[in-house]
C-alpha cells in the first residue's frame, strides 16, 4: 500500500475497482445523453456528437487515470435583469459534472433541509412560492394578525465563495477518494487561465471588480453557468441553513440561492436574527450579507420573491418579468417567422404562461394574446379558455405537411 494524495492508504487495486465503477462506460454514457438534453443543438455538442463513443473512451481514460483537466471555458456577459459574467463549461466537462453531482446529490440531499429550494428535484421556484404562501397564512393565523418578513441577500456570493471551505465541506461527508480527487479538480480549477471571450469587451467594463473572477484571488469564487456551481452553492450555504433552522430554531424560512426569507410575529425578532445571520456568515463561511439588498416589512407590502410578489389574499406576477416577455414578442414580430422556428417559439411562449398561471393573472394572459402576440397568433393557438398554454394551429400543421 502507498499514501494518495488525500493522505490516505489504499491498495492500488481496491482504488482502480473504485474508479471503475465511478468512471464506468454505462456511467459516463448515461452522464453524456443527460447532458444532451438540454444542449444537444449547440454548437459544442454537436461537435462533440461526432464519433462520441472514442471521446468518451478517452475521457474515461482521462477519469481513470487522473490525467483529466477541464478544457476552454466560453466566457461572456449577460445584461438582463443586471449584467454578470458567465463561464460555460465546454460540453465535454459538462459531462464530467453531471458525474460529479450524480454521485454527490444523493448523499447531501439527506443533508439539506426542505426549505432550500434552488437546483433541487421536486423543488424550484414554484414549490417556493407555494410553501412561501403556505407560511404567510400560518404566521398571520389566517390574515387575522400583523406580521413582519426580513428578506435578505448574501453579497457577491459566488464570486466571494471560498474553495478550500467548499472543499472541506465535502471531505467531511465523502470519503471516497475518486470523488474527492474529481471535486478538487473542479472546484481548484481556475477559469480564466483557459477561456474564449464571447461578448464585446465594452460589455465587461459593465461588471464590478467584486463580481468578477478576473479580479479575485485563485481560492475565491465559482462560475455562474455551472451544473457544478449551483449544486455547490447549497453545499456550501448548508451549514447556514442548518444554523437557522437548528440553532436559531426559526420556524418560518425559506432559501432559493443565496436570497433569504425569514418570517415572524415580532419585528425586533428579525432584526436580532438578522445580526446573529450576519455573524454567523463572517465567522463559518467567510461570507457577508448585502447592507443594501435588506427589506424588513409586514407581509401584507407583499414579498418580492424568485419572480412572483407574494401577498396575504393572492399572489402576482412580477413586472421585471411581464417586460421581459413583452419584449421577447416585440422583436419576434419584428422578422418573419421560419417554420423551423415555431416549436422554439412555442417553448418560450408555453415557459412564460407555465409561470403566470402560479399567479393571479387571468387578465393578464388574455391581454398578452391579443395586443402583443402580433402574427404569432397566425400559428399558435390557446388550448383552453384559461389560457393556461398553447399549442401550434392544427391548420398551419396541414399546410406544413402537404
Amino acid at each position: 500500500m502507498k499514501l494518495n494524495e488525500h493522505n490516505q492508504y489504499l491498495p492500488r487495486e481496491r482504488k482502480t475497482n473504485i474508479a471503475a465503477e465511478i468512471f464506468s462506460s454505462k456511467n459516463i454514457l448515461k452522464c453524456y445523453y443527460e447532458c444532451r438534453k438540454r444542449k444537444r443543438y449547440t454548437i459544442n455538442a454537436l461537435k462533440f456528437e461526432i464519433n462520441f463513443e472514442t471521446k468518451l473512451i478517452k475521457l474515461q481514460k482521462e477519469l481513470i487515470d487522473h490525467t483529466y483537466k477541464p478544457g476552454q471555458s466560453i466566457c461572456f456577459v449577460v445584461t438582463k435583469p443586471k449584467p454578470r459574467e458567465i463561464f460555460a463549461a465546454d460540453f465535454r466537462d459538462r459531462i464530467v459534472h453531471h458525474i460529479l453531482v450524480g454521485y454527490l446529490e444523493p448523499i447531501f440531499e439527506k443533508k439539506f433541509i426542505d426549505q432550500s429550494y434552488a437546483c433541487r428535484k421536486g423543488k424550484g421556484a414554484h414549490k417556493t412560492i407555494v410553501d412561501l404562501e403556505r407560511y404567510i397564512r400560518k404566521v398571520t393565523k389566517g390574515k387575522t394578525k400583523e406580521a413582519w418578513y426580513l428578506q435578505v441577500d448574501i453579497q457577491s456570493f459566488f464570486i466571494s465563495l471560498k474553495k478550500h471551505i467548499l472543499y472541506g465541506q465535502l471531505k467531511r461527508q465523502v470519503k471516497n477518494p475518486e470523488i474527492l480527487w474529481l471535486a478538487e479538480t473542479i472546484i481548484f480549477y481556475n477559469p480564466i487561465l483557459n477561456y474564449y471571450r464571447k461578448s464585446q469587451m465594452s460589455l465587461f467594463d459593465l461588471i464590478p471588480d467584486h463580481k468578477s473572477l478576473f479580479k479575485v484571488g485563485p481560492d475565491q469564487g465559482l462560475p455562474i453557468g455551472n451544473l457544478t456551481s449551483q449544486f455547490f452553492a447549497n453545499v456550501y450555504l448548508n451549514e447556514l441553513d442548518q444554523f437557522i433552522k437548528h440553532t436559531l430554531k426559526i420556524k418560518y424560512y425559506l432559501r432559493y440561492v443565496d436570497d433569504l426569507v425569514i418570517l415572524s410575529e415580532d419585528k425586533n425578532q428579525l432584526e436580532i436574527w438578522c445580526n446573529e445571520i450576519n455573524k454567523f456568515l463572517g465567522d463559518r463561511l467567510k461570507l457577508k450579507l448585502h447592507p443594501k439588498k435588506q427589506i424588513l416589512q409586514t407581509v401584507d407590502k407583499g414579498i418580492d420573491f424568485v419572480g412572483f410578489i407574494v401577498r396575504p389574499s393572492h399572489i402576482l406576477i412580477r413586472k421585471r418579468v411581464v417586460k421581459s416577455f413583452k419584449e421577447k414578442l416585440w422583436r419576434l414580430n419584428q422578422n418573419n417567422i421560419l417554420v423551423e422556428e415555431v416549436s422554439k417559439i412555442l417553448s418560450v411562449v408555453n415557459s412564460y404562461y407555465g409561470q403566470f398561471k402560479h399567479a393571479k393573472t387571468f387578465g393578464l394572459r388574455v391581454k398578452l394574446w391579443k395586443k402583443n402576440f402580433g402574427k404569432l397568433r397566425n400559428f399558435l393557438e390557446p388550448v383552453d379558455a384559461s389560457f393556461s398554454h398553447f399549442n401550434i394551429q392544427k391548420n398551419y400543421l396541414r399546410g406544413q405537411s402537404s
